[in-house]
């Protein structure tokens, strides 16, 4: 059984993927970096009500996988963590901030989201048709 996330008027298990790309895809992480945004995206999210299930990168790009409640937009996700941790990466090593493009730039302002889930499109929208079907007397 999966947990479901239950509040006051909902029940929910909302899940995404995003990935944060750095701009001009310039390699400017390395495994400390990595790291670093890993125990960043923690904290953040927690703060938020949210869990980060999984996370994970590369030198020019950030994966991670998040649970949500229904009141807050993919975008706030992205945009909360795209702006706090490039400013506290910045802080806490100097040396990558020499890597950021111009103006202390670090994300392109861009981003990819997917929702993710245990059911194919298919299935759900076979469910979806077959409702009225299935109530019928």
């Amino acid at each position: 059984m999966q947990d479901f996330r239950r509040e006051r008027h909902s029940v929910s298990l909302l899940t995404v993927h995003l990935v944060c790309v750095t701009k001009y895809r310039r390699k400017v992480f390395d495994s400390k970096a990595l790291e670093f945004l890993k125990n960043h995206a923690e904290q953040a999210y927690a703060k938020m009500d949210c869990h980060l299930l999984a996370c994970d990168g590369e030198a020019d790009h950030f994966h991670l996988l998040v649970e949500y409640p229904p009141k807050i937009p993919v975008s706030v996700l992205v945009n909360m963590f795209k702006g706090t941790a490039s400013r506290m990466l910045r802080q806490e090593r100097p040396d990558i901030a020499q890597r950021y493009w111009r103006k202390g730039v670090l994300w392109s302002p861009s981003y990819f989201a997917a929702s993710t889930g245990g059911a194919t499109l298919e299935t759900v929208k076979r469910y979806v048709e077959q409702q009225r079907a299935s109530s019928s007397p």
